[in-house]
């Protein structure tokens, strides 16, 4: 079925709008902005259903962010409210206080993967310190294709209070930004990681083109890529489910 981008627009645009009727009709959207086109296209949808005055951008380098400037253009050009909340010096702190404590009896190197996801956490954690303090409710911004891979950070970009894009691909998310009239350097600049200066496919080893095509229709004619898409959902399907919980009711399984 042709992906009809304006009719998804307008029905997002609806679905925003009865999110915050049931959970906080004066509430502010609080969105953090990276100048990538997840968040200016959740953005563009959260200003087009609440208006400019209740979305709230949060811009959060960590030290400094060479492309920032993607960011104000996209706050500049909705005009709406926002802040620039560096988090450079407690993510430096809290790196140091990991490695440098003395009051421990573990012997451990710090990671380079825990490097790269203390950032979306501290982000996080500060979208909802501004949430909070400025009566909002969250902007979760990833896709469904990047959400397929496990392409996020548990509690950190992967949290939110509602999530405008979770069942749209990165094509089709491009697509809503199109219909949405953003400026195309928003939409079509390429996503990185922010710490390691690649971008998303070079860290994925596939490119979001073939993984789009790959989960709306179900055919890759790269065997390599498909194991290795496949297997990124299996060990990340976790990432999407309910946290794990025991309940007294039901039975344990005994051991066989």
């Amino acid at each position: 079925m042709e992906f009809n981008a304006i009719k998804e627009k307008e029905n997002i645009v609806k679905w925003i709008q009865n999110f915050f009727e049931v959970n906080g009709k004066d509430c502010n959207a609080v969105i953090g902005i990276s100048g990538g086109k997840d968040s200016s296209v959740a953005a563009a949808l959260c200003v087009e259903a609440l208006g400019k005055d209740r979305v709230i951008g949060v811009l959060m380098p960590n030290g400094e962010q060479a492309d920032i400037d993607m960011s104000l253009l996209l706050v500049n050009h909705f005009n709406i409210r926002y802040t620039i909340v560096n988090i450079k010096e407690p993510y430096d702190s809290t790196i140091k206080a990991i490695i440098g404590s003395d009051k421990h009896n573990l012997e451990f190197e710090i990671s380079k993967q825990t490097q790269i996801n203390l950032a979306p956490r501290l982000r996080m954690s500060t979208l909802y310190a501004v949430s909070q303090s400025l009566n909002g409710r969250v902007v979760n911004t990833c896709n469904k294709s990047e959400d397929w891979v496990g392409y996020s950070t548990r509690y950190g970009d992967a949290a939110g209070d509602f999530s405008p894009l979770s069942s749209l691909t990165v094509n089709e998310v491009k697509q809503i930004g199109k219909a949405c009239g953003l400026p195309t350097e928003l939409i079509e600049k390429a996503p990185s990681d922010g710490l390691t200066g690649k971008t998303d496919e070079d860290n994925l080893g596939f490119t979001y083109e073939m993984l789009d095509a790959y989960i709306r229709t179900g055919i890759i004619n790269d065997k390599e890529k498909k194991e290795l898409i496949d297997r990124k959902h299996r060990l990340n399907k976790f990432k999407l489910e309910l946290m794990p919980y025991y309940d007294s009711k039901l039975p344990v399984k005994a051991d066989d």
